[in-house]
């Protein structure tokens, strides 16, 4: 009898720990129907990144550093020109280091590397054909690249979330009808939404700055930027009548 007792507890204790381990959502519940859909939103971007690196070398470091500054003091000058605050773009990353000879056995050092990176965020896009040209033009300036974000995005995620449940409701009536049901209440929804990433446009400052002053148009003329589309996956729960 005690051997029985035992084994009755120990499925008991199991049975618990069991339902414990099942999420709510997975249970099955009567007189309800469960949903899944994935909804999007595509919206136009509302802000340009424009960024780009300045690398000087020189034979010493105080000639590097030098060099440097005159083409961070050209690209704030072509910010001036373009009736744009300087305080708005980020000069953030900063780096000097030598440059080695490394077919030297005792690792010459060959010259000095200054290199700098410059971040601007505009909200004008008719700004950027003009910029992304004369900052192309500077010597000492490379790996220019231009991309479109949607930073104003928390009402694109709610259109991309009410999509998505739209969509799990059409299924779930669906369901409903089917079985000679109605559709009733939304008793439970989970929202996922993503961003997908946005891969910058890199362009090459030798090929746009070989061309003449005014030549032809801006790589970006008559172009408009991609758009960005917003992802949700919508988990509903609804009741059915």
């Amino acid at each position: 009898m005690k051997t029985m007792i035992g084994i009755l507890c120990g499925m008991v204790a199991w049975g618990s720990f069991a339902c414990a381990q099942i999420p709510a959502t997975a249970s099955v519940q009567l007189n309800t129907v469960y949903a899944g859909a994935d909804g999007k939103f595509e919206a136009a971007p509302d802000t340009a990144v424009l960024r780009l690196d300045i690398a000087a070398q020189q034979d010493t470091s105080r000639a590097a550093y030098d060099k440097a500054a005159v083409a961070v003091e050209r690209v704030r000058q072509v910010f001036k020109n373009n009736a744009i605050d300087v305080k708005t773009a980020q000069f953030g990353f900063y780096q000097m280091q030598p440059v080695y000879d490394w077919k030297d056995p005792k690792r010459r050092v060959l010259g000095y590397r200054v290199v700098n990176d410059v971040t601007l965020k505009l909200h004008d896009f008719s700004k950027v054909g003009v910029l992304t040209e004369q900052l192309a033009a500077i010597e000492d300036t490379q790996n220019q690249s231009l991309s479109y974000t949607l930073e104003d995005i928390e009402q694109a995620k709610a259109k991309a979330a009410e999509d998505g449940l739209k969509k799990a409701r059409n299924q779930a009536n669906a369901v409903a009808v089917a079985g000679g049901r109605s559709l009733g209440e939304l008793l439970y929804a989970s929202v996922d939404v993503n961003q997908p990433n946005i891969v910058p446009l890199v362009m090459n400052r030798a090929s746009m700055a070989s061309a003449a002053p005014m030549a032809t148009p801006p790589s970006t003329a008559e172009f408009t930027p991609q758009t960005v589309t917003i992802n949700a996956h919508i988990n509903a729960l609804f009741a059915l009548k």
